[in-house]
């Protein structure tokens, strides 16, 4: 890698200070590199000229890229390469199109004939460190993008997710489920696959199976149509409404609507804005839970907060004025940026769906056949505070309606209900508020419903309608009220009262205190709570009254945690149940175990046992955990198990890793060094460690970028990773590959010199592990792998030597190998083969 150098910040001081002063040299133009230099002291002016020089690209007044280049005196600019592309909107083709033209060289000034790329000119402003590409399309591309490029030539690829839950207990059959879960992607679209076997256990000892999933999808700009085999559901929308009743089965038809897959999440302001009031030139800092996510400097007077680059959310945070070093405002404002609604002139979002009722592969009974089905849902944005929303659909021969408000009343109170009605079964109310304040918040919910199912008929194949035996009616609700509130900084207590008519009858009340302390001399954690709830069959049919103590404590080396309960309880039968536990548990790294816990609990009916652990290979995560009950000493166990299969670039792997980002990327790792763990980061998030062997990525669908690779931990081998850097684009389901090379490496030291001894600078020194350029005394540092010491040196793009070096005469200290001054003439070129077997 290229080192930074602070010269071109000196070089811009200077000549700020000496540019009206230093007239324009005959043969030279006014911006050409000469005439920029010319003000510039001679000791100065060997350091712009043939050395590497950090550089911001624009192209067409947008950002490129930072990168490294070469400045000739022949008013050509060479790039070495792009070390940051982050904050970048152009694709990876368009970068990869002025890289290559760029690495080339190219004149700068005006492009009068040949000019690739629609190029129209190219400048270079030492003041500003600026390297400006400018293009035919400067004034067609004002609008920035707001949607992501497909790939140009789509993916391919197949990522099988595979589930498996086991569980039993003593005397009795056991249950589970096995879940397969499969996407691929062709071309631009993506196929989805969902394939369900389970068993309840106990009596029943069927093995039921049914496919919910089996269609092809492709994303649009801002729209999604799906086409197979499907559940209808409500994708697209951006507050879902509730429904009463049967869900939709499964449905052979269409569906389509709304969707953010490639919507790009560009800055935006948030939708109230921010004021502050300063009386002179001041600061202004944004906390956010007590956290730092911002400052900015403002003018005296009346002035708005730049908000587009706070996180997306809709949150509360801290604003302070700061005026000469001195906090003379502080106020509590409100973010309003909901992130799954980001424009508001786009008020719609909609969902719909058409298709015929139907199964595949399915035995279950209860799934209906033959039916039309369809449905319609909308949300309308009718104030940046209110979302409307409103659903229809006919599933099983019945209509369904549902309707709903989400209403931001304030900045800390808000609103949420749904109403929705299904023919011939009934009505529901659903009812969500919430409102903060300082220190804490508080919650109030309320569902109801009524039931009418005498007028609900099965209808037979044949057109009989036979009356449901189970027939309702009556009405069941649900209210809470909780409060939450802090204290302080280690204190807090939380309330719930409940009430409930239906299955459970009467009033409930929780309440509990939380408090952070040190106790032994480690971090310690206690909860009381004291609660009295409604009577079930589990109590004895009496009121759960009880209180109960407990402590979690970080104890005995890292990793190991310890905690306590002591309390009373309403037991089985209706009497006083006096308990106790006590829990051990470990967190091991570098292990197949992941971690491991064992409990003992103490009760009115003895003593009862529990354990789980959760393990991980390269091939298969799970946890596991067995108990034996106190009451009946019963055991009783299960076992869950996951793993990733995935296919493409005519590679296959199995794995451990969840694919949760919509693609993936097959990764080999080569190396001669001995247990090491990589590190895969994705430039849009998400990081995987990544050893010898093949590995499997997940990655995120849709988005141009990229991943990086590094070693884990802060004590890196010396060795070099070839490519530390790959860019993707996939669409979901699509699956790449790339092959990594790890080796090990030494610290090469020296000077290159001409055929007289005079230093050449400027000079492209070349290995398979990474280049450098020479510095104005000919001295050049790089790294080399230790088993290919090749070098090679180029000059404008032409190669004037090479070099195949012998360690063992070269002198070493530490990892850094001294080779002294290597003369670079016509005959030092080493043959060719040579250098191409010591690659290989």
């Amino acid at each position: 890698m290229f080192a930074k150098t602070p010269i071109a910040a000196a070089l811009a001081l200077l000549l700020w200070g000496n540019a009206f002063a230093a007239p324009t040299a005959p043969g030279t133009t006014p911006g050409s590199l000469l005439s920029q230099s010319e003000g510039l002291p001679k000791d100065f002016e060997a350091h712009f000229f043939d050395v590497p020089l950090a550089v911001r690209v624009e192209l067409d007044q947008q950002f490129l890229g930072e990168a490294m280049i070469v400045l000739g005196r022949d008013d050509r600019i060479t790039l070495l390469e792009f070390t940051d592309i982050g904050d970048s909107n152009f694709t990876a083709s368009e970068r990869d199109t002025w890289q290559h033209l760029l690495q080339q060289g190219m004149p700068l000034g005006g492009c009068e004939s040949s000019c690739p790329a629609q190029l129209l000119a190219i400048h270079y402003s030492l003041e500003n460190s600026l390297v400006s590409i400018l293009t035919e399309n400067i004034e067609r591309n004002a609008d920035v993008k707001r949607f992501y490029d497909q790939p140009e030539s789509g993916s391919h690829g197949l990522i099988i997710n595979n589930q498996l839950n086991l569980t039993g207990g003593e005397n009795e059959e056991v249950g589970g489920r096995y879940g397969l879960e499969a996407s691929s992607s062709i071309g631009n679209w993506t196929q989805a696959f969902n394939l369900q076997v389970s068993r309840f256990g106990g009596t029943d000892t069927t093995l039921y199976h049914a496919v919910h999933e089996l269609y092809t999808q492709r994303e649009l700009e801002g729209n999604f149509v799906r086409l197979g085999y499907f559940t209808p559901g409500s994708d697209g929308l951006t507050r879902q409404i509730r429904s009463f009743g049967a869900s939709p089965d499964t449905a052979v038809g269409v569906m389509y609507g709304s969707s953010d897959s490639l919507l790009i999440n560009n800055p935006k302001p948030s939708v109230y804005p921010i004021y502050v009031t300063a009386s002179r030139q001041a600061a202004v800092e944004i906390y956010r839970n007590g956290l730092l996510i911002n400052t900015q400097p403002v003018a005296a007077g009346l002035q708005t907060l730049d908000t587009r680059t706070l996180p997306g959310g809709i949150y509360e945070v801290e604003v302070r004025l700061i005026e000469d070093g001195v906090t003379t405002s502080t106020s509590q404002e409100l973010v309003y940026k909901p992130n799954n609604w980001r424009n508001p002139d786009e008020r719609w979002r909609y969902s719909t769906f058409v298709g015929r009722e139907t199964k595949l592969l399915s035995n279950w009974e209860e799934q209906r056949t033959g039916a039309m089905t369809y449905g319609a849902g909308v949300n309308y944005l009718a104030h940046p505070r209110l979302i409307l929303g409103m659903s229809t659909r006919k599933v099983r021969e019945m209509m369904q309606y549902g309707t709903s408000i989400d209403w931001t009343l304030a900045s800390s109170t808000s609103l949420y209900a749904n109403i929705y009605q299904t023919q011939d079964h009934g009505t529901g109310l659903d009812l969500q508020g919430m409102y903060s304040y300082g220190h804490g918040s508080i919650v109030l919910s309320h569902n109801r419903s009524w039931l009418d199912t005498t007028r609900t008929f099965e209808i037979l194949p044949d057109g009989t309608r036979l009356r449901t035996r189970n027939v309702f009616v009556g009405r069941t609700s649900n209210s809470s009220l909780s409060i939450n509130h802090r204290l302080s900084n280690k204190s807090s207590i939380s309330s719930r009262l409940s009430h409930s008519q239906g299955n459970i009858e009467g009033v409930g009340l929780d309440l509990g205190w939380n408090q952070r302390s040190t106790l032994f001399g480690s971090d310690a954690n206690w909860r009381l709570s004291v609660f009295d709830r409604p009577a079930t069959s589990s109590t004895g049919d009496r009121r759960n009254r009880g209180v109960d103590l407990s402590v979690s404590l970080a104890l005995g080396s890292p990793g190991e945690q310890w905690s306590a309960s002591i309390g009373t309880r309403t037991a089985r039968d209706g009497t006083r149940d006096n308990n106790g536990s006590l829990t051990y548990q470990k967190t091991l790294d570098d292990h197949l175990l992941q971690s491991v816990s064992a409990t003992a609990i103490a009760d009115t009916y003895g003593v009862g046992l529990s354990g789980r652990a959760s393990f991980q290979n390269d091939a298969v995560y799970g946890d596991t955990f067995v108990q034996r009950s106190s009451y009946n000493e019963r055991l009783t166990g299960g076992l869950n198990l996951s793993s990733t299969v995935a296919v493409g670039a005519q590679k296959a792997v199995l794995s451990s890793q969840h694919q949760g980002s919509g693609a993936g990327m097959i990764v080999d790792i080569e190396t001669d060094l001995d247990d090491i763990t990589l590190r895969a980061d994705d430039l849009t998030g998400g990081s995987v460690a990544l050893r010898p062997g093949r590995n499997f990525v997940p990655i995120t669908a849709y988005k141009n970028s990229a991943l990086s690779f590094d070693f884990e931990g802060n004590h890196p081998p010396a060795a070099s990773i070839v490519p530390n850097r790959t860019r993707y684009h996939l669409n979901k389901g699509g699956v790449d590959y790339r092959k990594i090379s790890v080796m090990k490496t030494v610290t090469v030291l020296g000077r290159l010199v001409d055929a007289r001894g005079k230093p050449l600078k400027g000079h492209h020194v070349i290995n398979h592990a990474s280049r450098a350029v020479s510095e104005v005394d000919g001295f050049f540092s790089m790294e080399m792998i230790a088993g290919s010491p090749t070098l090679e040196v180029r000059y404008a793009n032409n190669l004037l030597c090479q070099f195949r070096l012998d360690p063992s005469k070269a002198r070493q200290e530490s990892d850094v190998l001294l080779i002294g001054d290597l003369r670079c003439t016509p005959d030092t070129l080493a043959d060719v083969a040579i250098n191409e077997r010591a690659a290989g």
